[in-house]
């Protein structure tokens, strides 16, 4: 079947309508018919060019709900049935034998499938192929598509930083940034029990913040008063910060986690580190492990990205919408 999708053919370019066959269906891959996309930063990236890393022409898109439309005659029945509304994120697929996979950390595989890399297997399509059935995920019936999609990335990735590293119902944690990441880590860490604060460079943002479950908020030049304050620090933001007041804002033992990307290499002074323990730790997108336990755990919490949904016929207009910043918070392409 023609899969129809949007794609770019150079760095920055329009998007224009593209179609390509398919190979084969493999044993253990899934075909999912796709009716809501979201739109990430990281597609950006690609579509802009800005890793130097696009194949063009480029289908963008790693965050996709649909239905299941054909399995490989190795999928497991009892889990994928045709038909089953699902997602596929930012991994499709992975080798399932190195001694990362066996130790449930596909997300680290090195063979793994990354749908971001594929050229033109990205979710802004009519549907896309799943390297391996075993990275598609069941979406429980009370997540609404175009809510739960931006969980397949941003939400997966906030949840394994979670619970990867350990973070406890009783710690003092801090979010910076209260955007496309930052408002789904501020209700996750809220439902996981935590006292949540926004750290944010808007103060107009202080009231959605609070709405998405944090208990206080700072504006960022408050940061270095809020010395040895927290037990954990979840970095969202795509900048580089003054990470020497982020580390005196740690209690001992305190991990700073980012998930977003700096644009410069980290300065970190010797002793803002060594002397109380304190941990530089970053995180990605789960496992498949780790996201199906987010869906369930965002189904029984009532955790959704708040976002904005544009008909597929104004893609130009929702990608630029985002590359502009104005998405608030999450912005999702419907397919249909």
């Amino acid at each position: 079947m023609t899969v129809r999708a949007y794609a770019v053919d150079q760095a920055a370019g329009p998007i224009r309508h593209h179609e390509y066959e398919p190979a084969p269906l493999g044993s253990l891959e899934v075909d999912v018919a796709l009716t809501h996309s979201g739109i990430c930063q990281t597609d950006l990236g690609l579509i802009d060019d800005h890793y130097g890393l696009a194949r063009f022409p480029l289908v963008p898109g790693h965050e996709g709900v649909g239905t299941v439309m054909a399995v490989g005659s190795a999928v497991d029945p009892q889990e994928l049935q045709v038909g089953r509304r699902v997602g596929v994120g930012a991994i499709a697929g992975s080798c399932f034998r190195c001694e990362w996979c066996l130790s449930g950390l596909h997300h680290l595989c090195p063979q793994s499938d990354d749908v971001i890399f594929r050229g033109q297997g990205g979710t802004f399509a009519s549907q896309i192929r799943a390297g391996d059935w075993r990275h598609v995920v069941p979406i429980p019936d009370a997540l609404p598509s175009a809510e739960v999609a931006p969980l397949l990335c941003a939400g997966t990735t906030v949840f394994n930083a979670v619970v990867e590293h350990g973070v406890r119902p009783t710690d003092h944690v801090a979010v910076v940034g209260v955007g496309g990441l930052g408002h789904i880590a501020l209700q996750v860490l809220a439902a996981w029990g935590c006292h949540v604060t926004a750290i944010s460079t808007s103060p107009d943002k202080a009231e959605d913040a609070q709405r998405f479950g944090a208990r206080s908020f700072l504006t960022a030049d408050q940061v270095p008063q809020a010395r040895e304050r927290f037990d954990f620090i979840l970095d969202t933001v795509g900048a580089d910060l003054p990470w020497d007041d982020y580390f005196a804002a740690l209690r001992p033992r305190g991990k700073l986690c980012v998930v977003g990307v700096p644009t410069s290499p980290f300065t970190i002074s010797q002793m803002s580190i060594l002397p109380a323990e304190k941990s530089l730790v970053s995180a990605v997108v789960g496992p498949p492990a780790v996201t199906r336990q987010l869906m369930d755990f965002a189904a029984r919490h009532n955790i959704h990205a708040q976002v904005e949904v544009f008909p597929h016929d104004e893609i130009d207009h929702a990608i630029d919408h985002v590359r502009a910043g104005r998405a608030r918070y999450r912005a999702v392409i419907d397919l249909r």
